[in-house]
């Protein structure tokens, strides 16, 4: 079977091929097929299931890099995956939503529905638990909304913690000050801040005290009033640790 889906400009062609093909050299991979670019037209053969699939997902990208996303493997991965789920027809909803422009000026928004739907929780209820495995996004998208919600002055102050140790483990004996011995952990947090507020902004709002990062067991009789609190890492906790944490939060 072949099918052709036509490309209104150059330019989505450049961005969806990837550089040396390698978008499509994926897509025809996936799904055992061939694709052929010929006179402003895509020429898609194989097995009729095959190519209606590739089809899907090839429209899919197109729409994405019509409004202006740039598409790597990672967008193709997914999108192949959410056309083998039949939920192809969400994956516009990925377009737009930018939370904030980091401090290069990249924006910085959802990539796929989970964190799209993670993000419209955050920003909707008082308290939002996120599960789910490392490097999902969990952490630097919290810190992109609570960047948002203090730009906005929704919030006067950010608040980010984490446990410092294993939930029932003791820090034990590190050399220098208290702040050189909780920085390691609290690392993927300064990490975030500074991508979307650079070190000078950060060092800035941190000296008047607009943004606090400190290991959860320094939050005991903290004032955590018109805030906006990250606590990262909660599976560390202990259960009395977490029922005084929401507690302290309403």
């Amino acid at each position: 079977m072949e099918q052709r889906i036509s490309i209104e400009r150059l330019e989505q062609a450049v961005n969806l091929f990837g550089s040396f093909d390698e978008n499509i050299r994926l897509l025809e991979q996936e799904f055992s097929v061939t694709v052929v670019n010929r006179e402003g037209e895509l020429r898609v053969e194989g097995e009729a299931e095959d190519v209606s699939l590739a089809c899907k997902a090839i429209q899919a990208l197109l729409t994405l890099s019509s409004r202006g996303e740039p598409i790597a493997e990672q967008n193709v991965r997914y999108v192949i995956s959410m056309v083998r789920a039949g939920k192809e027809e969400k994956i516009a909803e990925l377009t737009g939503d930018v939370l904030c422009i980091s401090a290069k000026g990249r924006p910085i928004k959802p990539k796929t529905i989970g964190q799209k739907d993670y993000i419209a929780s955050v920003l909707k209820n008082t308290v939002t638990i996120g599960v789910g495995p490392a490097g999902t996004g969990k952490t630097y998208l919290a810190v992109a909304a609570a960047v948002m919600a203090f730009r906005d002055k929704q919030v006067n102050r950010i608040i980010l913690t984490r446990p410092a140790v294993e939930a029932g483990e003791r820090l034990g004996f590190l050399p220098g000050d208290l702040q050189s011995k909780v920085d390691p952990y609290l690392r993927p947090l300064y990490d975030a801040l500074f991508d979307m507020l650079g070190a000078e902004t950060y060092q800035k709002y941190l000296e008047r005290g607009n943004i606090e990062v400190a290991p959860l067991a320094y939050m005991r009789g903290r004032t955590l009033d018109d805030s906006f609190i990250i606590l990262d890492e909660a599976q560390n906790t202990s259960r009395e640790q977490m029922k005084m944490f929401l507690t302290r939060l309403g």
